[in-house]
């Protein structure tokens, strides 16, 4: 009698375990939606991060079965460490920093352009009416990074030379608007919407890279992210479509507020911040590309000049 009572008790055990065992199947389905694994995500303060933050505040990573996580830098630099050390798979970036990291061994590829901008500012009670009227002047910038490239360029495109203006490194792009606003510089080169900002707060627009025709930022992942997780990648990238169709067609005031306050800008930005005509996710212009590695190589910056096949990954993208 014993004997049939184990036999008994083992046996619902079994159908119990069975049973258990397609629960937990189905409750782990959701989250192997298509067997995309987890993106980390590097943003700046600057407006290429605002379909970033829409895609995750609407919804729309989460509608592509991707989790992305986002992380906020203030600085080029401590991004760049980030991604190096492993933290982030990705960052808003651009292409000097990846012929640097490509160039320090470690691997990095392009895997879209941004819409984003860089303003040349003159300093509050500064009235340089042009560039050349800069000449000799300081200006703040972050060394060797996109933010000098376009003040050369601005430079270049004005007969001047880019020793022209005294630079001044302010890695810390808070800490170069603060010092602009307060009249401790007589220009400055700065993303948007801190450009706007200054400008705000009585500042002075002098031009950019919109009037340059430039457009050198971009998103850039290690090889290993963009290898192992290119479905991950063109879902993330679905999801930023869907963002920018929602800022195109969806009234100012009705997200200005959540940008401000989940990008971490200066409340300021709710009424100053200037955004760009954001487009779908597109490659970079082998043009950009060819420019950026010409300064880099003229700066004597990188020894090696990488051609567009070596820096973009051109099967990422939906």
């Amino acid at each position: 009698m014993l004997k049939k009572c184990l036999m008994l008790i083992c046996a619902a055990l079994l159908v119990f375990a069975v049973g258990c065992g397609k629960d937990a199947a189905k409750s782990d389905a959701p989250a192997q939606k298509g067997g995309k694994q987890p993106l980390s995500v590097g943003l700046m303060p600057d407006t290429d991060s605002v379909p970033f933050i829409i895609a995750r505040e609407k919804g729309y990573f989460a509608e592509e079965g991707v989790e992305v996580t986002l992380h906020p830098f203030k600085s080029a630099m401590d991004r760049d460490a980030a991604l190096q050390s492993g933290q982030l798979d990705g960052a808003i970036s651009d292409l000097l920093a990846a012929a640097f990291a490509k160039a320090g061994g470690f691997d990095v590829r392009v895997t879209s352009a941004t819409d984003g901008a860089y303003q040349m500012i003159t300093g509050k009670g500064n009235n340089a009416a042009d560039v050349q009227a800069l000449a000799g002047a300081e200006i703040a910038v972050s060394r060797n990074t996109i933010i000098e490239y376009v003040t050369d360029r601005i430079l270049r495109e004005n007969g001047m030379a880019s020793d022209a203006l005294q630079k001044v490194s302010i890695p810390q792009i808070p800490a170069r608007l603060e010092m602009l606003q307060n009249g401790k510089l007589a220009a400055a080169t700065l993303p948007e919407p801190m450009a706007s900002i200054a400008v705000a707060n009585g500042c002075k627009f002098l031009t950019g890279s919109g009037e340059l025709g430039i457009n050198p930022g971009v998103m850039l992942f290690s090889a290993k992210a963009a290898t192992d997780k290119k479905e991950s990648l063109r879902a993330m990238y679905r999801a930023y479509n869907k963002a920018v169709e929602y800022l195109k067609k969806t009234p100012r005031q009705e997200y200005i507020g959540l940008v401000v306050e989940k990008g971490g800008f200066p409340a300021a930005a709710a009424d100053a911040l200037k955004l760009p005509d954001y487009h779908s996710a597109a490659l970079p212009k082998e043009r950009d590309v060819a420019e950026v590695m010409g300064w880099l190589k003229e700066k004597d910056l990188v020894k090696q000049e990488y051609n567009y096949k070596e820096l973009v990954a051109e099967d990422c993208l939906p």
